[in-house]
């Protein structure tokens, strides 16, 4: 596979103490500013935790695009204006752009997963910030539900092929189906992704949402799979659930999201850890514009935080621990040729069954047969009155051998017999 990236025009360096570059002069503008005091800035309690703010030394995702495939990021004035680069709508009820808000219930959840993965700020340093707050956005709005006129699993297919053909380097997916298997139409999409060199990244889902247990897409092989885990780095009760596939966890309680009016609200969920991932792989892929997918999906779980407690890895709770952007960016991770999780090529292979081929007709010369011997020729019928050699041969003869002995021994008896009644009328009676 060739991979579809190309290398970008160098890497941002800057220091969040200071407004000069490390680098010196430079044609590279300077970092969006962060007031780490302001109350908003504050809540974000993962920009520490997860050490994004150590990683922002180094890139804050310049020249990566994140695709969100969710209800639509909407049209908030500093925040999405200048993130948001292009869209679609695949639901058949939003707007063409992807920027109007799908759903009456769910309608704002686009607009909070984009501003979690890369958010702007306010030009002052205030207000909510995204992990990789110098990446582009591309906005594809699928409806859940009744919200959508298209079968949800049509849109996410067409979704998936729409963000690749658009220059999407990272695809975020916050959302579940509940079910372990996927559609088949999926199979071809997400390939088509993982062929481009993307990377794919889900939530597991939640308990308070009803999931028990992880649903596709988590279970697709190849995507990085995102647990929760609350402020102390523990596996979320609520916001979040387990399973196999789960590579990674980060943080899903307490979180901020700006809605779609532009009011920055408190959520919770895997819906939200996912794009925290989503915007540090777009912080790896600024930092290694060289890098393909596999190995940036690599250096995540690589250098993830192991959890106490964790006795096999992937853990079903933690994955491969939490996420840690900095370590994830600057450590020396060995490259790998396959994505660790796993590959969904394969899987269709073994698991979806073939499509039947006709097989071919068989091409042999035939057999030649000897021809059979000449029959013999026929004899005269003659008279059919008269016997014939055969009928004498093998019926009258053996009938008339039969018969002849047959009459002589009834001759015989009845001689015998007028003998013996004779000879007792001579006898005189007593």
């Amino acid at each position: 596979m060739t991979p579809r990236r190309v290398l970008r025009g160098g890497v941002a360096l800057a220091t969040i103490v200071a407004s000069v570059l490390l680098l010196g002069a430079s044609a590279t503008p300077p970092p969006v500013p962060d007031d780490p005091a302001d109350p908003t800035r504050a809540a974000e309690y993962w920009l520490d935790g997860a050490r994004i703010r150590e990683a922002w030394q180094t890139t804050r995702g310049d020249g990566v695009t994140i695709a969100v495939i969710d209800t639509g990021i909407g049209k908030v004035p500093g925040v999405f204006d200048e993130a948001v680069v292009g869209g679609t709508d695949v639901s058949g009820s939003g707007s063409p752009d992807g920027r109007t808000p799908v759903g009456a219930i769910d309608g704002n959840h686009g607009s909070w997963v984009a501003s979690l993965a890369a958010g702007r700020g306010a030009a002052d340093g205030k207000g909510m910030i995204g992990v990789a707050p110098e990446a582009d956005l591309l906005s594809i709005s699928v409806g859940f539900g009744a919200a959508a006129a298209v079968p949800f699993t049509d849109q996410v297919a067409k979704a998936m092929r729409w963000a690749v053909d658009n220059g999407a380097d990272i695809i975020n997916l916050s959302f579940t189906t509940n079910t372990l298997d996927w559609d088949k139409s999926w199979d071809e999409a997400f390939l088509y992704a993982f062929e481009h060199d993307v990377v794919v990244v889900v939530a597991a889902g939640n308990r308070g949402s009803g999931t028990n247990i992880i649903g596709a897409p988590a279970t697709i092989p190849g995507v990085l799979t995102v647990g929760g885990v609350d402020q102390t780095g523990t596996a979320s009760l609520e916001a979040s659930t387990q399973g196999i596939t789960i590579g990674i966890a980060a943080p899903s309680e307490g979180l901020r999201g700006v809605s779609a009016d532009g009011k920055v609200v408190p959520w919770s969920g895997t819906s939200g850890a996912a794009p925290i991932v989503a915007g540090i792989a777009a912080l790896i892929r600024s930092a290694h514009p060289d890098m393909d997918a596999a190995n940036v999906i690599n250096r995540i779980i690589k250098t993830a935080i192991a959890v106490p407690g964790m006795t096999k890895l992937p853990d079903p709770l933690y994955g491969y621990g939490l996420i840690d952007a900095e370590a994830a960016i600057s450590a020396d991770v060995p490259k790998v040729s396959e994505n660790p999780m796993g590959d969904l090529a394969e899987w269709v292979r073994l698991f979806r069954r073939a499509d039947t081929v006709p097989q071919p007709e068989p091409t042999a010369a035939p057999v030649e047969v000897p021809p059979l011997p000449a029959a013999d020729a026929p004899t005269d019928p003659g008279s059919p009155l008269l016997p014939s050699a055969e009928s004498l041969r093998y019926g009258t003869l053996p009938l008339i051998a039969l018969t002849v002995p047959g009459i002589l021994v009834a001759l015989g008896v009845t001689a015998a017999a007028r003998r013996i009644r004779s000879a007792r009328a001579r006898t005189p009676h007593s």
